[in-house]
């Protein structure tokens, strides 16, 4: 039983540990309003598997362990030393006579008597490093997910362009083989011809650029969800079409909300933390007490080793003071008060870009909405003259070649459509980050 205790002890010593962030935190639940089936689990696979993200987790778990590393400075320590003693002592007394050459087992205990609270002060210190931390690591997630649903976003937009560019390149090669039959009539001359292959041309650059920043754009999510990107191609989506925000973006934020940002909380942390450090830089200034015990078993005297009367115990307290230190003390008090002064200025100025963020999103997204409305009207436009040209061409006053061309003209403003939605939603998930997921 006991071996068993052992090597299950050792097992766990070298297990390593699962840290993981509260996903309440972050609000994972608003990426569950978008009409998608696919968003929310690429969200939540990116925060279980994103080795960025690990890290800022794992840096919160260093931090604590720096916490309680500090706080042991708070406790006596207790040691035990084997040691071997050769001494020469004047014979006091011939009847009683003293080893030369012993083993000596003393037992040390040490306490820093924490009096002026001085070790304590940098507990908390350190408590604030980790509170720090914690936000870090919660920014960290934030940028994740935000870039996650940008990503993911962005491909859908790329898929539609894909498709819709596909058509257009299919359009300009039916013209195409059209004008090469009127060329070979000669009703057209080689210019005509040659501008007719440039537009497919230029298409077909058109179309390769999209599956190019297609294929980027997927190899980069596969990684940000923690993945190989040569599976890339095996990531499953949605449709542009289908992907809205069903609830409704506010068209304002409360300033509790602003300054609950992860950002804001670390620059106050940090804050909070300057001031426990100048604290512990006057602190330094007094005198340090300590106490020190000790019990050693020898075998210099006569006697059993663990008993008393072959023992030597003593206790002693005192305080230690510092006389000259070169000035150091007197700097780093200083330093920390200058450090004190660059962190007021840095929340400071956290604080007004943080309000500013916020007020941008809200500006782009009122923009964007605009922007989409407009295009949308454009697009009707753009239908009613495509079904015109319908109309037109089955009575046939207008050629085929000018049918295409206004089916193409319909396409570009559905593909300008698809941009200006994108863009808006884009900037749903640059609010969402802007106030800390709280939306």
């Amino acid at each position: 039983m006991k071996k068993f205790i052992l090597f299950a002890a050792i097992v766990i010593s070298f297990t390593p540990m699962a840290f993981a962030i509260d996903k309440s935190d972050l609000n994972v639940d608003f990426f569950n309003r978008f009409n998608d089936e696919y968003l929310y689990n690429y969200v939540n696979e990116a925060i279980d598997n994103n080795h960025d993200a690990k890290q800022a987790t794992i840096r919160v778990e260093e931090y604590r362990q720096r916490v309680k590393m500090q706080f042991a400075n708070e406790l006596p320590t207790f040691g035990v030393s084997a040691s071997y003693l050769g001494v020469h002592v004047p014979e006091f007394n011939p009847s009683y006579e003293v080893k030369k050459n012993a083993f000596v087992l003393p037992f040390v205990a040490n306490y820093e008597a924490d009096f002026l609270l001085k070790n304590h002060d940098k507990t908390k210190s350190a408590k604030k490093t980790l509170e720090m931390s914690k936000f870090d690591e919660q920014s960290a997630y934030l940028a994740l997910v935000s870039d996650v649903a940008t990503a993911y976003t962005n491909i859908l937009e790329y898929d539609k362009l894909i498709n819709e560019q596909t058509k257009i390149v299919n359009n300009y090669k039916q013209i195409l083989n059209r004008d090469d039959k009127k060329f070979s009539r000669g009703t057209i001359n080689t210019t005509d011809l040659n501008n007719s292959q440039s537009r497919y041309k230029s298409a077909q650059i058109k179309l390769e650029e999209y599956i190019k920043q297609r294929e980027t754009l997927l190899m980069d999510f596969a990684v940000l969800l923690g993945r190989s990107s040569d599976k890339a191609n095996s990531i499953e989506r949605g449709n542009l079409d289908k992907f809205e925000y069903s609830a409704s973006i506010p068209d304002e934020i409360e300033s509790d909300v602003i300054f609950s940002r992860p950002d804001v909380k670390r620059a106050e942390a940090a804050l909070e933390k300057a001031k426990i450090d100048i604290r512990v830089a006057r602190k330094e200034f007094l005198p340090t007490f300590y106490i020190t015990g000790i019990w050693a078993f020898n075998t210099m005297a006569p006697g059993n080793f663990f008993s008393w009367k072959s023992s030597l115990a003593a206790l002693m307290a005192g305080a230690t003071q510092d006389i000259f230190m070169g000035g150091r003390k007197v700097a780093n008090l200083k330093y920390q008060k200058a450090k004190y002064e660059e962190l007021f200025e840095q929340y400071n100025r956290t604080d007004l870009e943080a309000v500013k963020e916020v007020n941008t999103s809200l500006c782009f997204i009122k923009h964007d909405k605009t922007v989409e409305n407009e295009r949308k009207e454009k697009l009707k436009l753009e239908g009613k003259n495509l079904k015109n040209a319908d109309k037109r061409f089955k009575q046939g006053v207008i050629s085929k070649p000018q049918q295409l061309d206004a089916q193409n003209s319909y396409i570009n403003k559905d593909m300008d459509l698809a941009q200006a939605k994108t863009q808006k939603i884009v900037n749903y998930y640059t609010l969402y980050k802007a106030v800390g997921g709280k939306l």
